[in-house]
């Protein structure tokens, strides 16, 4: 059974099966086919990704599109996926103490991930990988490149990065249960491995780097010369100030997990309903407003101007017209599934490990669909404005932006 941690210390049933190392596999690969996915769609609407994030194009009709390319590196990571869990069942039968012992095969399995996005293979795509590590690269430290150098590429695997935050966390959880003296990574997950803080930490990581691109940007804007006509770059300070509610979320979750005083986890917990509730309602608002362009919280005029769908904009590239309502509510709803614990009867649901992988799911779920939408926005933006390709922030609308800021 899939029992609390708090009442049950041993191996639950969904671990037995689906143990932490493959939970991350799998979420990397289902990231690998959702990549896919997008390019393809978004191709057949006619908008080009690949121009977007400055990535080269294809130098003749006959060579096939680029997500071939992502599917084929998908399949890849399918059939490794397929053959690793298989075998580890057939060693394993879900009995508790074979799953531990044979622990050496899920991990077999993440060193061969990371041999085929590292190891250079003549049957599988070089050039994407290659562009997928220098970006990451680059990413990893808060760096973001230039408008004409593909700043919205590194904008967009930044912004993803936030929503494999818990994954990163799980990723530390199991090497370090691994290499813990008498541990196994297929054991029940210990998050608190390594110390209370590092976990909390790592999972800031993806924030801290959103955060340290958006002071860059900023600073940016303040040394251009054309600063007059682009704005103050207070956008970017918003959006810093996004990234940064997520810090508070975190730091009270943690303090909350290890107090053991009932007054103090009380106060704790409000304090953490208050972050949480900031940061998710916050960045509602951005998706929406900031990253989609809808006018959904605009002024009354804007919102049902006659040029548009109500609160939606001028120029809209999905069909049905209503899709951009569902995923506004999805956007909603996904972004507040922490509410579970204000529920009596699915408080308890987010400490199974099952729990724990069905939220982190829905967040990288969530994300996918994110990605349509605010690649369309960007598409929309450059070919309205005959701006640089990149430009997050649209000369034209950056002193309207801005202009709300101060207000």
């Amino acid at each position: 059974m899939d029992g609390d941690p708090a009442v049950e210390s041993g191996l639950d049933g969904f671990s037995r099966v689906f143990p932490l190392p493959y939970r991350v596999g799998f979420i990397v690969t289902l990231a690998v086919w959702g990549w896919g996915l997008n390019l393809q769609y978004l191709h057949l609407l006619k908008v080009d990704v690949p121009t977007l994030i400055r990535y080269p194009g294809r130098s003749s009709p006959h060579h096939l599109p680029h997500h071939f390319s992502t599917y084929r590196l998908a399949t890849v990571l399918s059939g490794l996926f397929a053959v690793s869990i298989v075998l580890f069942w057939l060693c394993t039968w879900g009995i508790a103490q074979r799953v531990v012992d044979y622990d050496w095969i899920p991990m077999t399995y993440l060193v061969a991930i990371l041999a085929i996005f590292f190891v250079p293979l003549s049957s599988l795509p070089s050039a994407g990988r290659r562009r997928f590590l220098t970006t990451l690269k680059r990413v990893s430290v808060g760096g973001i490149a230039e408008a004409q150098d593909g700043k919205f590429g590194d904008i967009l695997l930044a912004d993803v990065l936030t929503s494999y935050a818990k994954v990163c966390g799980d990723v530390f959880v199991t090497l370090c249960m691994f290499f813990t003296s008498g541990g196994s990574s297929t054991k029940r997950p210990d998050r608190n491995c390594g110390g209370t803080v590092i976990v909390p930490l790592l999972m800031a990581v993806p924030s801290m780097i959103r955060f340290r691109q958006c002071i860059i940007e900023y600073l940016r804007v303040r040394r251009a010369p054309y600063k007059e006509s682009a704005g103050w770059g207070g956008q970017h300070l918003a959006n810093a100030f996004k990234y940064s509610t997520a810090f508070p979320v975190l730091i009270t979750s943690t303090l909350q997990r290890n107090t053991e005083n009932a007054a103090a986890k009380a106060s704790l917990n409000r304090a953490w309903l208050v972050a949480v509730l900031v940061n998710s309602l916050y960045s509602f608002w951005w998706d929406v407003v900031k990253d989609w362009d809808m006018t959904m919280f605009s002024s009354r005029k804007e919102r049902t101007s006659p040029h548009h769908p109500w609160g939606l904009r001028d120029r809209l590239i999905f069909r049905p017209v209503t899709i951009y309502y569902a995923v506004i509510g999805l956007d909603l709803f996904l972004r507040c599934t922490w509410s579970m614990k204000l529920s009596p009867h699915l408080d308890k649901f987010s400490d199974f490990e099952s729990g724990i992988f069905l939220i982190e799911f829905l967040e990288v779920f969530r994300r996918w669909v994110w990605i349509f939408f605010r690649v369309e926005t960007e598409w929309i933006r450059n070919s309205s404005t005959g701006l640089g390709i990149d430009d997050i922030l649209l000369g034209d609308y950056q002193g309207k932006l801005d202009d709300d800021d101060d207000n």
